[in-house]
């Protein structure tokens, strides 16, 4: 008896096949379930079911579980969307004050997609070795769409430019565009030398000259920033490291603090104390003695002088 129908049914919609005299199977093309196969069970694919009947009303079935064809009833979709990389710190151009910084970042996959295959993540510093998500200080939790990724530097980096880049892969194979971010590492604060006024200066002279040389080698450039007994003293030019500003001193003792600050947030003090006297000393007593005195002799003068 000649077969009537055959049929197939995946992801819940059946289809009519067309009997192809030709090739004498039958035959149809179909579109392919638009999510991908991987979430669907554990062998990551659609199960097909083929029914063909006969005119007579006898009916045969074959499913993935068939020992024979089972392997051919095994529909694979994949989708197509690479997942995303996204660094969220340290920011691009950061200024880091420290050597082991932590690297925070989110790996994500479509809607619906096949996740992100975690084991693919491959994490290198300025080029090094892949550091992978079973890597010491690699940690990784698991969100809605993927992974948020944490990374504690292992090893101090040297003071300077730094790169990091990123990559890995979805379940299906999809590769992400690498995601990339340079920053500075700057663990030293600047180098400040302060020549003028030395410390324990005495003047009579209330405008006081603060200069000296300031230089950060990573973070460059520096503020320099001016306190006259916890007064800030205004803006300072800084010149190729080199500073100077006048400031008036008050009677008696005075202190001076000198900050030098680079992008990094790194800084350096320096202190000085400088006293301003304007006034002369008193002289209250002489005394002479003796007097008159003979020539020749020698005598004794002294002098009471407050100040």
């Amino acid at each position: 008896m000649a077969v009537s129908t055959v049929k197939v049914t995946i992801n819940g919609q059946t289809y009519d096949l067309t009997y192809n005299s030709h090739s004498g199977k039958w035959e149809k093309a179909i579109t392919a379930p638009s999510v991908t196969s991987y979430n669907i069970n554990a062998g990551h694919y659609y199960p097909v079911q083929i029914q063909a009947a006969d005119h007579a009303g006898n009916k045969t079935s074959k499913d993935d579980r068939d020992k024979t064809l089972g392997g051919h009833l095994r529909l694979a979709v994949k989708e197509t969307v690479k997942p995303i990389i996204s660094i969220t710190s340290p920011s691009g151009g950061a200024k880091l004050t420290t050597a082991s910084p932590t690297i925070k970042f989110q790996l994500r996959d479509e809607a619906n997609g096949s996740g992100i295959k975690i084991s693919s993540l491959s994490l290198k510093i300025d080029g090094g070795a892949s550091i992978r998500n079973s890597s010491s200080g690699m940690t990784y939790n698991a969100v809605s769409g993927g992974y948020d990724c944490t990374y504690v530097c292992q090893s101090a980096l040297s003071e300077g430019a730094h790169t990091i880049t990123i990559s890995i892969q979805d379940n299906d194979g999809n590769t992400a565009n690498q995601a990339s971010t340079s920053f500075n590492v700057d663990t030293v604060p600047p180098a400040l030398n302060i020549s003028t006024p030395a410390n324990g200066f005495i003047t009579n002279k209330e405008s006081c000259i603060v200069s000296g040389i300031t230089n950060d080698e990573v973070s460059s450039p520096v503020t320099v920033t001016i306190k006259l007994n916890e007064i800030d003293q205004g803006e300072v030019n800084v010149n190729k490291g080199s500073f100077n500003k006048s400031i008036n001193l008050r009677e008696g003792s005075n202190t001076i603090v000198v900050r030098s600050t680079d992008s990094a947030g790194k800084y350096s003090e320096v202190a000085r104390t400088v006293t301003l006297d304007t006034s002369p000393p008193v002289i209250s007593n002489v005394t002479v003695t003796p007097n008159p005195v003979n020539g020749g002799q020698t005598f004794t003068i002294e002098v009471t002088v407050s100040d």
